[in-house]
């Protein structure tokens, strides 16, 4: 191989992913000769797992030259470990995909041919269907996209996949962002670049469980929400606003009518329903403060977003 060869780093996060990695890794060697004049690097970074998969990455990385790994002290996320595999990758270009085979291989040299040959910076996949996941989970999926798409100026595309194939200006681009709290879709949409999309359909996993539940990827939702638009504080205060505007009516109203009709004891259980309406209001919107101001304060005390216990580069 040329050493002007351009290098291809591929980051696969991975969580208890021990049996799915040796079958990810046999499936992109099966497909690296159609890219024929591109050299490999492949970037495991093991999310605190509790199976086997740093005893498998050791293993592979021994027989592999191309092979390198990260593992973290403990579980930091996701999002954590995207963020470690692209500060440690050294290729020309950086392609992000999941252990499990969900992001198929064989669509690589096509992405790579688009940024190279069609000039794009980024070539992202997106699902068009989503059969086989539980349709509560699709639901609650396009109804999360349509929302930030809504509130955000920062356009995210439904379906769309942490699967990519970037330019090594757009991973420094994307890594000059230091924030704490990532939400990678976001962050891949918010530096710009021409990105070129392609679809294809749902792909069960090759091996083991899913570990994001429905709790966690709601919770997800929110720290995407909370990074990208500030449209939930201006509704909050749009509550405040209109509920004082009516409380101060209702005074008008309730003075108004002691003076023309007395002070009758009645309405008793409509005062309860405002009061306890309201009150959720205010519990609703100081949640709504709260996740902002818990975001700050992650910010601050400037953490790192992971540790790394142990590595071979």
């Amino acid at each position: 191989m040329d050493n002007n060869s351009p290098t291809l780093s591929v980051i696969v996060p991975c969580y208890n992913e021990e049996e799915s990695i040796p079958l990810f890794l046999n499936a992109v060697t099966e497909v690296a000769p159609k890219l024929p004049h591109v050299v490999f690097e492949f970037i495991f970074v093991d999310d605190g797992s509790s199976d086997s998969t740093l005893k498998v990455l050791r293993g592979l990385s021994k027989d592999n030259q191309q092979v390198r790994y990260i593992s973290f002290s403990r579980n930091f996320g996701k999002e954590a470990a995207l963020l470690a595999g692209l500060e440690a990758s050294k290729g020309n270009y950086v392609a992000v995909m999941d252990a499990d085979l969900q992001d198929p291989p064989e669509l690589l040299p096509e992405m790579y041919l688009a940024i190279t040959e069609e000039g794009f910076d980024c070539v992202a996949t997106r699902r068009v269907t989503r059969k086989g996941e539980p349709p509560i989970r699709s639901y609650f999926a396009r109804k999360f996209y349509k929302l930030i798409n809504i509130i955000s100026d920062t356009k995210m595309v439904d379906g769309a996949r942490d699967f990519r194939l970037m330019t090594r200006q757009m991973v420094d681009a994307v890594l000059s962002l230091k924030e704490y709290n990532r939400f990678s879709k976001g962050l891949f949409s918010w530096v710009g670049f021409s990105t070129k999309w392609i679809e294809y359909g749902n792909v069960p996993r090759a091996a083991g469980n899913t570990k994001w539940s429905f709790s966690k990827l709601f919770l997800y939702s929110l720290d995407g929400i909370a990074a990208f638009s500030i449209k939930p504080l201006a509704i909050s205060s749009f509550f405040g606003v209109m509920f004082c505007f009516l409380s101060f009516m209702g005074i008008i109203f309730i003075v108004a009518r002691w003076i023309l009709f007395g002070d009758p004891v009645e309405g008793w259980a409509s005062t309860i329903t405002i009061v306890l309406f309201v009150g959720g209001v205010q519990l609703f919107c100081t949640g709504i403060l709260g996740q902002y101001l818990a975001k700050a304060y992650l910010e601050v005390k400037c953490r790192p977003a992971y540790v790394i216990k142990e590595k071979h580069q």
